[in-house]
């Protein structure tokens, strides 16, 4: 069932009003009649709907059950990532928005290869979160994550102290102790947050300031990742941990 984000001033009473490049997708791309179901989602929550009519620059569906499907996480995870190469990054969000994190922080780390400068960094961000919308689209998400401003790494230390949890999955860290510890304080509303180094991994001097911050240290096996597996393999920890064990409160 194909799924549809809408702003809230698109409701009106039982209907929806979809215009714009959604419009068109269902009208003329995917050529949904009256009748077909979908879902929209707007304001964190996902209705099962039914197309009332199509005309010229609108779809208007009507609520058939609302809140027919909840997907997000009972936690919300900041995966911070260190800039890497552009194709890189797109595969890094739209993977970890399948997954379920919550947001996206991308982070000129020391060691990053990528150089973005002035109107790049918007055009860059604006990119990331089409990429973002559309993983969210095709994972049924309710919400779509957001793809923040490129951060300095000051910056987002700032962001990542304010957290509940705090990791820092680091090549250099030797057993699971740490992670297990660390993944044992997710709980239910927790605000989780995973900083990645790029390419070239963090500077020694970078992970000391993050577990200043309040970060842990942890490892993700034994192997060396490359900076878009240690991403994925990270949010997936978090993912599938509260998923078996951190049960939503209402």
């Amino acid at each position: 069932m194909y799924n549809f984000f809408v702003e809230p001033n698109a409701k009106q009473g039982e209907l929806y009003f979809i215009t714009g490049a959604d419009f068109n997708h269902i009208k003329n791309v995917l050529r949904m009649r009256k009748g077909d179901n979908l879902l929209v989602s707007c304001e964190g929550k996902s209705d099962l709907c039914v197309i009332e009519d199509l005309n010229s620059d609108a779809v208007s569906v009507r609520v058939v059950e609302e809140s027919y499907r909840l997907n997000e996480l009972p936690i919300k995870i900041f995966l911070f990532q260190g800039l890497p190469k552009s194709d890189k990054m797109e595969l890094i969000i739209q993977k970890c928005v399948e997954l379920g994190v919550y947001a996206i922080a991308p982070i000129e780390m020391a060691r990053c290869i990528v150089k973005l400068e002035g109107n790049k960094k918007e055009s860059r961000r604006e990119r990331w979160q089409s990429i973002a919308e559309s993983a969210a689209k095709q994972s049924k998400r309710n919400a779509v994550p957001e793809v923040l401003p490129i951060m300095t790494f000051k910056e987002s230390l700032e962001l990542a102290n304010k957290l509940d949890v705090f990791m820092i999955p680091y090549e250099s860290k030797e057993g699971m102790a740490a992670t297990k510890a660390a993944l044992e304080r997710i709980k239910s509303g927790s605000t989780v947050g995973i900083m990645i180094g790029p390419e070239g991994g963090f500077e020694e001097k970078e992970v000391e300031e993050a577990v200043s911050a309040g970060g842990v240290s942890v490892s993700l096996g034994k192997r060396i990742l490359r900076t878009e597996t240690a991403a994925m393999t990270a949010v997936s920890m978090c993912m599938l941990h509260t998923e078996m064990n951190v049960e939503e409160t209402v």
